[in-house]
């Protein structure tokens, strides 16, 4: 299937490793020409190479702080002055600390609004105006499936991922006349640096095997293993795409179906 991503401008943020590398990689494997962000400059400068040599295509990067307004700005100048223009915005950004309700102060709050939050609204402020001149655009935002059903211990992320849904839903209403669609992705468990992270904390605390740990949340999973970051991948360059003409507004899983809530 054509997903008709050539010629198309993305900007990923986060994408240095992890989920944000691996939407990425598709979407330059379909054809866009891809701008990257993370925090990391010598890490980004790695991965674009690679991704590069991977799909041929055209991408570039630039280090961004998504809890700074300043950066976010210089990215989209970036990424516009590079390629022209922008049609696809891959919202993504690392997790906020775990902890349950009375472990978190102000600080942590604060933290996990502007880095999940507050970057959400920058971006997509700052890619309206060249979507709209480009006749229209997509923007998938990177959540969690915690959009769905609370995770134990999460609950700053719980908290924010549920927001930014909204927020995507909402935008999805008035984007809509511009041509622009929004939709929500959240991963369940996933292959990824940050899930191994999660799974070695449990059993650290626990004082379990890892394996073990992991073989409990397989039992959950209806397939019977953790995705891959190119399942997760493929959805998103779906959503990110031409071919999706009429999907907007939704928080869609890709979870195996761990998750089972409606």
């Amino acid at each position: 299937m054509d997903l008709g991503l050539e010629g198309k401008v993305a900007l990923v943020t986060a994408a240095s490793r992890g989920l944000g590398r691996a939407v990425a990689t598709e979407l330059a494997r379909e054809g866009a020409s891809v701008v990257i962000s993370s925090r990391n400059e010598e890490a980004l400068s790695k991965t674009a190479a690679e991704i590069r040599e991977e799909t041929n295509a055209e991408v570039d990067y630039r280090a961004a702080d998504l809890t700074s307004a300043r950066d976010i700005g210089a990215l989209i100048s970036h990424a516009t002055g590079r390629f022209g223009g922008i049609d696809v915005l891959v919202n993504n950004t690392g997790g906020p600390p775990a902890g349950t309700f009375e472990d978190l102060d102000d600080e942590a709050w604060q933290g996990a609004f502007e880095q999940i939050l507050l970057s959400l609204v920058r971006c997509v402020r700052g890619v309206l105006p060249p979507m709209r001149e480009r006749g229209g655009g997509r923007i998938v935002n990177v959540a969690s499936s915690s959009v769905k059903q609370p995770i134990e211990n999460l609950t700053l992320s719980n908290t924010f991922r549920t927001g930014l849904a909204g927020l995507a839903k909402n935008l999805s209403l008035e984007l809509a006349p511009d041509g622009i669609l929004v939709n929500t992705l959240g991963p369940g468990r996933i292959s990824t640096a940050r899930s191994e992270s999660m799974d070695a904390s449990q059993a650290d605390s626990r004082g379990v095997p890892l394996e073990e740990v992991r073989g409990e949340f397989e039992a959950r999973i209806p397939l019977g293993r953790y995705g891959t970051p190119g399942e997760f991948a493929r959805v998103a360059a779906f959503l990110a795409s031409p071919a999706n003409s009429y999907v907007t507004g939704q928080a869609i899983l890709v979870d195996g179906g761990m998750v089972r809530a409606l």
